[in-house]
């Protein structure tokens, strides 16, 4: 049986200079991720709800889409693993696609968060256009079920999630790649903030 030839996807050809490309990303990243106040305050206060959350003997839930669904599931790995906090991402793909089924797109996440989310949880939720309704509606359900939200966002400065955390997180760029680089950085820095070093072994 003849399988439908393949062809790429046309993008449009640039041939920019390394050096000059690499300076500007460098210097973009390096402005994304610079300690001002707010981040500062930011990353003490995710240190000590993640804290609380532990205390009280509740998990935090990390959730994204596609990117940053990848970054959820790498900061519930080591916050869990190594910062001894209990820590969960909804990446099981049958999950995924039973909710997605029953109850839509727009409202799977919501659906895990009520399913599995209980009173002294904590909900990360990571989004870099700050606009994913699934994101948005999740965070929804987690407010009616009184968690506590840590919300991470870029893009532009009005997106809905921006304001609807404990704790709002923001990267003021427009380079999805920038965004999440930056948005998994901060969170990596609370981790080790929880842990007390930056240093140590894997195992």
């Amino acid at each position: 049986m003849l399988q439908p030839s393949r062809q790429p996807i046309p993008v449009e050809s640039v041939d920019p200079d390394p050096k000059a490309f690499l300076d500007d990303y460098v210097g973009r990243l390096h402005r994304a991720t610079a300690l001002d106040d707010d981040v500062l305050a930011g990353i003490s206060a995710t240190r000590a709800l993640w804290l609380r959350t532990r205390e009280q003997g509740g998990r935090v839930i990390f959730i994204g889409n596609g990117g940053s669904s990848g970054i959820a599931s790498h900061l519930a790995i080591d916050l869990s693993k190594n910062a001894a906090v209990p820590a969960l991402c909804f990446s099981d793909a049958s999950m995924m696609s039973c909710l997605a089924n029953d109850y839509g797109f727009d409202d799977w996440i919501a659906h895990a968060v009520r399913l599995n989310a209980c009173a002294g949880d904590c909900l990360v939720a990571i989004s870099s256009s700050g606009r994913s309704k699934n994101i948005l509606n999740a965070v929804a359900q987690a407010r009616t079920m009184k968690l506590d939200v840590i919300t991470l966002s870029g893009m532009s400065a009005d997106n809905p999630l921006r304001d609807l955390g404990d704790v709002n997180f923001f990267v003021d760029s427009r380079s999805y790649n920038i965004v999440e680089t930056t948005h998994q950085f901060w969170m990596m820095a609370a981790i080790d903030l929880v842990i007390g070093r930056a240093e140590y072994p894997a195992s």
